[in-house]
């Protein structure tokens, strides 16, 4: 058995356990607060995996939230990745440009996104162009610092070799920076897209939504429908878990150079 074999193994047998000292805790306790992992999954197939197989299972539940929940999801996640990796191969070519940014720039990211909710309401209103400035803006940091911090890393040898091949300015950034600042680059992308998940949920659960994951979690509490709320929540944590793994095949493939040196 491979190395990779016997630890995805070994993450089934944990997870079995996990979920089988639940259960028993669960059924022990008896509190109505705290469903048995078994009721969880049959509600959760009830509420959205039983439809149509010509429409992959999804029961119009599913449609009408777990889909509009990932648009807004995907569609933030694209507009603050890409206004990051811009705006920090910026700041980060300039050893200036840093110097002078470098301390507004850890101000706003320190700042709790969902402190900023009033100010996103007043500006763009309820609806989903307040939740996406909301995704963007909170994972655009991640991203853009450490974009900036991958540029400012470039060895100086290694542009000097470009400027010596008469390599243009946006020669040298693809051939020389970008790969050079990729791998912390995506150490970036990664961490924005845990965050994405999270700050996308919040932004449901604010005033004015009619649709989504969070929407489906608050509405279920606001009924006392405690199994339906745990089913979101156990959705999200497999969103989650599907999303990294995903993204980790992805990342391989990308730096396969870099894990191979």
């Amino acid at each position: 058995m491979s190395t990779r074999a016997g630890t995805a193994l070994f993450r089934l047998v944990v997870l079995a356990v996990l979920v089988a000292a639940w259960e028993a805790a669960t059924r022990a306790a008896g509190s109505p607060f705290f469903p048995p992992p078994s009721q969880i999954v049959a509600r959760m197939h009830a509420m959205w995996f039983s439809g149509p197989p010509g429409r992959l299972f999804l029961t119009d539940p599913a449609v009408d939230n777990i889909l509009p929940s990932l648009g807004r999801m995907a569609a933030g996640y694209a507009g603050g990745a890409l206004a990051g990796v811009a705006l920090g191969l910026a700041v980060g070519l300039s050893a200036r440009v840093y110097d002078y940014l470098d301390g507004v720039l850890q101000f706003l990211r320190a700042i709790p996104p969902p402190a900023l909710v009033t100010v996103f309401l007043v500006v763009f209103g309820f609806g989903l162009r307040m939740q996406l400035a909301f995704i963007v803006f909170s994972i655009v940091w991640p991203v853009l610092l450490n974009t900036a911090d991958g540029a400012r890393s470039v060895e100086p040898l290694h542009l000097q070799t470009g400027q010596v091949f008469r390599l243009t300015r946006a020669e040298r950034l693809w051939r020389v920076v970008v790969p050079s600042a990729l791998p912390k680059m995506v150490a970036g992308l990664r961490l924005a897209l845990s965050l994405s998940l999270i700050v996308m949920v919040f932004s449901e659960l604010l005033p004015g939504t009619t649709n989504g994951i969070g929407f489906q979690i608050t509405d279920a509490y606001a009924t006392f429908d405690l199994p339906a709320m745990w089913a979101g929540i156990v959705l999200l944590g497999v969103l989650g878990y599907l999303l990294n793994e995903l993204f980790l095949v992805a990342e391989r493939r990308v730096l396969a150079w870099h894990h191979a040196s």
